[in-house]
């Protein structure tokens, strides 16, 4: 999700694309539970938060 921002903000200028990287990157300076290491790690993330009840 963070590279997805990050380059959607620079095809865009969107500064909530800009928000939610940064948001990204604060969460993975501070160990964030749900940080992600890679684009096959983030999908996995996000299927298991879409199974959940």
């Amino acid at each position: 999700m963070r590279n997805f921002s990050w380059k959607y903000f620079t095809l865009t200028g969107d500064v909530e694309s800009y928000m939610l990287y940064k948001e990204m990157d604060q969460f993975g300076e501070n160990g964030h539970p749900n940080d992600v290491l890679d684009d096959a790690d983030e999908l996995a993330v996000e299927l298991e938060q879409q199974s959940a009840p």
